[in-house]
């Protein structure tokens, strides 16, 4: 499928030529009325702490730095213009962002992919607020392991009343003794639970400090925007509680992890954390991430200045985002089954990079490609109706499955107790049967994958119509 016969297609998603160099506002969400905000993507280079080398090759949209916090509010129109300043093919996802299926970034299925010196408009209103991301769906593998991953925040239509408001993009490189990056696909990664970086960074910092107000509240605001790495996270022993979960307020209290039971944060998962700092100046405390081998501060927050003399009882309720709730009376039942691949020797992803593997699959038949026409969805649904979804992982890896442009709601496990929360993101643990509820409440194809970006690459991938 070339551009014009795509444009066509789909009546014309967007795209246009445009150049120009990169711009954001962390206040201002380019409304409707005024002039796009500029996201321009491009390579560019940073040092990961003063006793390593620079590292080249990196991907950002910005020079020098990481790819910025954005900041919309919710309600409010948007518009972001990605403008592609690289060699390579690229998109944009808003993911967690329910919003109109042209502008939910992915190739050949949403829209075509965005050439060297070319620009996409996109344009909606987030109807949610919470803590979203956004990364590419084209190149992704090799882009999102330069860099290109950044945290999108909605802000609530009022101020919640927090002291500090702390985004925290947890990423990690994988870098050699030169600082350069090393090859970020391997088979043996992709055929197991993906390849790993080696150095972990918050924000691109290797355990930053944060400073916030004594005896405040901050709320902290945790996105997973690795390609494979599953966070085992410690949060500091103060009082504090978790607020909301993949950007919805918690209906259901999650428990506060610990040493002996940290909180699993997979790709592609956000969590909001409320926290009330201790009253002396200079106290710092740990978000701690269990590793392998060892630990690591992912982040220290060091309080500072006299005390603010905050009280938990002061965190507010968030509000409740305007979510259907499914029907679970006349719910139809559909089942998926995800595992390896018992054939298939690669995708074709047209434009957008591709592997000569296969090794994973959705009802064991592996996604054959982006670029592939006549593929047809792995499930349909009508407009307006309940659906609860079976996922069963028949492999010894854990996958975290995201649905594009609908929210879930986990009902029930074969393996655990899990917290019904409204989410985009479930991470199905190895040989896990979950039941998922949705209303099928938003009309298009959404992409539906692994969000270990080499499984989701080497054919744990497809689409859901609804129609």
């Amino acid at each position: 499928m070339d551009r014009r016969q795509f444009l066509l297609g789909t009546a014309g998603a967007g795209a246009l030529a445009a150049g120009g160099y990169g711009l954001w506002r962390a206040a201002d969400s380019g409304r409707a009325g005024r002039d796009p905000i500029e996201l321009q993507v491009r390579e560019t280079s940073y040092t990961f702490g003063a006793d390593r080398p620079e590292t080249a090759g990196l991907v950002s949209l910005a020079d020098g730095a990481p790819p910025p916090v954005l900041r919309l509010k919710q309600g409010q129109p948007a518009h972001l213009r990605l403008v592609n300043a690289l060699p390579d093919y690229t998109t944009m996802h808003w993911h967690g962002i329910r919003l109109p299926n042209a502008m939910d970034g992915v190739p050949y299925l949403t829209q075509f992919p965005v050439g060297e010196g070319e620009a996409f408009d996109y344009v909606f209103t987030p109807p949610d607020a919470g803590t979203y991301w956004y990364h590419p769906h084209c190149m992704t593998m090799r882009q999102m392991a330069q860099g290109l991953t950044g945290i999108l925040v909605v802000e609530e239509a009022e101020d919640m009343g927090f002291d500090a408001d702390v985004p925290l993009n947890l990423k990690d490189f994988r870098l050699g003794d030169d600082g350069q990056l090393l090859p970020y696909f391997t088979p043996r990664g992709a055929a197991r639970g993906g390849t790993l970086g080696n150095v972990l960074t918050t924000n691109w910092q290797v355990s930053p400090v944060e400073d916030v107000p004594a005896g405040g509240l901050v709320r902290l605001r945790l996105a997973a925007t690795d390609t494979a790495r599953i966070y085992q996270l410690v949060l500091p022993d103060v009082p504090g509680r978790i607020i909301a979960w993949d950007g919805h307020p918690v209906r259901e209290e999650v428990p506060w992890p610990t040493a002996d039971a940290p909180l699993a944060l997979s790709p592609g998962q956000r969590v909001d954390v409320a926290l009330r700092m201790p009253d002396a100046d200079g106290v710092e405390l740990a978000v701690v991430a269990r590793l392998g081998f060892g630990q690591q501060d992912m982040v220290r927050l060091r309080t500072a200045g006299a005390s603010l003399g905050r009280h938990m009882r002061e965190v507010p309720v968030l509000p409740a985002n305007p979510l259907p709730v499914p029907d679970l009376a006349k719910a139809e039942m559909q089942e998926l089954v995800f595992g390896w691949t018992p054939d298939g020797s690669g995708a074709d992803n047209g434009l957008c990079g591709t592997f000569g593997y296969s090794f994973w699959s959705i009802d064991r038949t592996p996604w054959p490609g982006d670029a592939v026409e006549g593929v047809g969805p792995v499930a349909t649904l009508k407009l307006g109706r309940s659906y609860v979804l079976r996922l069963r992982n028949e492999s010894p890896n854990a996958h975290p499955i995201h649905l594009h442009g609908l929210v879930f709601t986990p009902i029930r496990s074969n393996r655990r107790t899990l917290a019904t929360n409204p989410t985009d993101t479930v991470l199905l643990q190895r040989n896990e049967v979950i039941d998922v509820a949705l209303v099928a409440d938003n009309p298009g194809d959404w992409a539906f994958h692994c969000h270990v970006i080499e499984h989701q690459k080497t054919g744990l991938a497809g689409y859901v119509r609804v129609v």
